[in-house]
């Protein structure tokens, strides 16, 4: 009747047509017991939180070595008297968080190579590429998971991938393993509301406002912002860029004098290693410390029946199936591959909750 539900409840009415000795002990035993409870109240148990890829800690590499890539949009502009969308291209340097910004006029594929090709014509071709793969590859709006369908990630591969460059996807679903770019989405979204309110642009009116936002976000600091002025500056995006937050130099006239061409280039080459000396001592603790996930779990291994939380349906439809394959670092399952009556799933362990059934199977 209570379906194993309201403890006080069931224990107030049993008790007053049958004396039961650890009344509560047993009510607890019998759901601890019950599969079907097992499977309503099962929880997935994140792995401790894993190292940062070694993109994220190269010191010393030029901006854009690595690179994450992901869209946002759909924004509406003018165009005459018809409304156009457009899809905004976002790229972050993974090491020292520089942001770029491109324009992509749809979700096809050859759409995105131009984005891309035009980032590489102006930063350089990176060593490599992130992005998110599926259903929250771009954002979480219905209208960009139509990439999902329409980009040919084999293109891509044969357009960009070289024995110098590769491509890495997420699994599908997992945004935390997209955040260096998921956070500067955000960012960038806030400050085009702020720039269009609530009229549509016209194409050069938003590559303007994409550049202008671009700026702003390289001018962030990294580091923390020091109030006392003897203290230095915060660091930026733009120090290694442009050699200071807002790219003001000091004007000076060429010395053309052979000694002091000779010392300009170690003198630049020792200017640039302060800026990164200032990252790996101020930044690098900052994105190394574990802030979740503190505790080892359990490993998926293959076999183990699991649910695939899906938050987009209600509980008692979340997929189940079993796990035909894992991918783990330091003695963790980070993802696995999960075949289900409906087909195969690639998903972060942090969206799989083992089901309590591998006794019951043997």
């Amino acid at each position: 009747m209570y379906l194993h539900r309201n403890y006080e409840v069931v224990v107030n009415e049993v008790r007053q047509k049958f004396s039961i000795f650890r009344l509560r002990q047993a009510l607890i035993s019998i759901r601890k017991n019950c599969q079907r409870c097992k499977n309503r109240d099962v929880l997935p148990q994140p792995p401790e939180m894993a190292d940062l890829p070694a993109a994220r800690l190269s010191a010393y590499t030029r901006p854009f070595a690595h690179v994450g890539v992901d869209y946002f949009g759909p924004i509406e502009v003018a165009v005459g008297r018809r409304v156009e969308k457009r899809w905004g291209v976002l790229l972050t340097c993974l090491t020292i968080r520089a942001v770029h910004i491109e324009i992509a006029h749809s979700l096809t594929t050859s759409s995105c190579i131009m984005a891309l090709r035009n980032f590489t014509a102006r930063r350089g071709t990176p060593i490599s590429f992130y992005s998110d793969r599926g259903t929250n590859f771009i954002g979480a709006k219905r209208a960009l998971q139509d990439i999902y369908q329409t980009i040919d990630y084999n293109q891509l591969m044969r357009e960009f991938v070289t024995p110098t460059t590769a491509w890495q996807f997420n699994p599908p679903a997992s945004p935390h393993m997209g955040g260096s770019w998921e956070r500067l989405i955000q960012s960038v979204k806030r400050n085009l509301a702020e720039v269009l309110r609530m009229r549509k642009p016209t194409d050069e009116e938003l590559r303007n406002a994409l550049t202008e936002i671009e700026g702003v976000l390289n001018t962030r600091p990294l580091t923390h912002v020091p109030i006392e002025d003897e203290a230095e500056a915060a660091l930026t995006p733009n120090h290694f860029l442009l050699g200071s937050s807002d790219g003001s130099k000091p004007l000076t006239l060429l010395n053309t004098d052979v000694s002091t061409i000779r010392r300009g280039h170690p003198t630049s080459q020792w200017l640039a290693n302060l800026f990164w000396k200032r990252w790996i001592k101020d930044y690098l603790p900052d994105i190394t410390r574990r802030t979740k996930w503190h505790e080892k779990a359990k490993p998926l291994q293959v076999g183990d029946i699991v649910v695939i939380v899906d938050h987009e349906h209600p509980r008692n439809c979340w997929p189940k199936g079993r796990v035909i394959g894992v991918v783990t670092s330091g003695g963790q399952t980070r993802r696995a591959t999960v075949q289900t009556v409906h087909g195969i799933y690639e998903r972060p362990t942090v969206k799989l909750a083992v089901l309590d059934v591998r006794r019951e199977l043997e």
